[in-house]
């Protein structure tokens, strides 16, 4: 199986499959020439509110966006702090800073990488607006816990759902919990678009309709301007292409579940791998049940429909040891031309950028970004490539020296 090559993420399968009906969408596009807005897009976010449950979608242009617009809807800026978590992609963070607001880094359960409750606990000030919960990799925070806490202090809660586009919380979509839940269309995703597009999702009329005149620098009617917003419009073709994915994304993250599932069951089946089992939405427990695993395989919590936008697994430092075995399995694999990639290296509490804030320590956020590499988890994956992802760390865990 050596020549057998598995990349992190192979688009081509999925959107050639597709490719009559793309096409045919893009011709439509084409054809009637409204590339702003319009039908294409209503129809977009009407199905999009449809598929998850949620009484108003609002399609954007990013992830990043949709963020950004989110936390501009509830008026936040100067002044003000939010809660997020130390261990994610950038724009979490990102986005609250860029509004002249404090972000404030909360640390991370160690066995769903998701906000530890406790942790945000302890940094709610007079100051806090809103906590901002990362349903990182595809599974859902402990959001009751969030949720109580946010309404103990009259805060807003903005779910980051970038990576977790048609996941569930005891069976109520994510997105549809909070104050505003945010999505990200980066190709990559779960289910992912042609270029940068993104959505928000709210249950309130009333932040609806701000979000849709924020959408659109803040304009109502057109060049009436009552709020100062942006231009975060999703595109007509991107919102009439997603739309012909739209229909299949439960059938990528079955697949992806499915090679989630042979994943835990044939390295889980290695010596010193374990599969942690404790965490009961971040009450977390013993991480493991061995006293020096070599490899730990991530877990779907009971209560979650995890989509496996990511398959992340963590190898802990070993002392003595020349390099981090993170960093080993990596450019083993990479070698032996498997994909494997690091989110995140650096959490942001370390982050050069926001060296300027009082940041406490985020133990569990710095030991996740020494550990933590993600393999190819993918929906096309062929049943020869996952075997060999499988039989590459099974070699690394024979060969290696710790």
């Amino acid at each position: 199986m050596a020549d057998i090559k598995v990349p992190l993420l192979d688009l081509n399968e999925q959107n050639h499959s597709l490719a009559a009906e793309l096409t045919a969408a893009f011709e439509r596009v084409l054809g009637h020439g409204q590339f702003i807005l319009g039908q294409e897009v209503s129809a977009f976010e009407e199905a999009a509110a449809k598929e998850l449950g949620a009484r108003h979608a609002i399609g954007v242009s990013s992830g990043t966006d949709a963020l950004l617009l989110a936390l501009m809807a509830l008026d936040i800026g100067p002044g003000d702090e939010v809660i997020c978590p130390s261990f994610s992609f950038f724009a979490s963070a990102g986005t609250i800073a860029r509004l002249g607001a404090k972000p404030v880094f909360a640390d991370i359960c160690p066995v769903c990488f998701n906000l530890d409750p406790e942790s945000v606990a302890t940094l709610i000030t007079p100051r806090t607006k809103a906590i901002m919960p990362v349903h990182l990799f595809g599974q859902a925070a402990a959001m009751e816990s969030l949720l109580a806490l946010a309404r103990d202090h009259n805060l807003r809660v903005i779910e980051d759902a970038a990576q977790a586009f048609g996941a569930a919380y005891r069976g109520k979509a994510l997105g549809t919990l909070g104050d505003f839940g945010c999505f990200s269309f980066f190709p990559s995703k779960n289910l992912g678009g042609f270029g940068d597009s993104g959505l928000i999702t709210t249950e309130d009329d009333a932040l609806a309709h701000r979000a849709r005149i924020l959408r659109v620098h803040g304009a109502e009617p057109k060049y009436y301007h009552s709020l100062i917003g942006g231009n975060f419009r999703i595109d007509a073709l991107q919102a009439a292409l997603l739309a012909v994915k739209l229909p299949h994304h439960r059938q990528y993250s079955h697949a992806r579940a499915t090679n989630a599932a042979e994943y835990n069951e044939k390295l889980g089946a290695l010596p010193g791998v374990i599969k942690e089992r404790s965490c009961e939405l971040c009450n977390t427990g013993p991480v493991s049940n061995q006293e020096a695993p070599r490899l730990i395989l991530p877990q779907a919590l009971p209560e979650n429909t995890h989509i496996w936008n990511q398959y992340t697994v963590r190898l802990p430092a070993q002392p003595g040891a020349n390099e981090l075995p993170r960093d080993a399995l990596k450019r083993w694999l990479n070698e032996r031309d498997i994909g494997a990639e690091i989110y995140y290296p650096v959490p942001f509490h370390q982050q050069a950028c926001f060296a300027y804030l009082d940041n406490a320590p985020c133990i569990e956020s710095e030991r996740a970004a020494r550990e933590v590499l993600s393999i190819p988890i993918y929906p096309e994956l062929a049943v020869d490539q996952r075997e060999r992802v499988i039989e590459a760390i099974t070699e690394f865990l024979e060969d290696a020296g710790y």
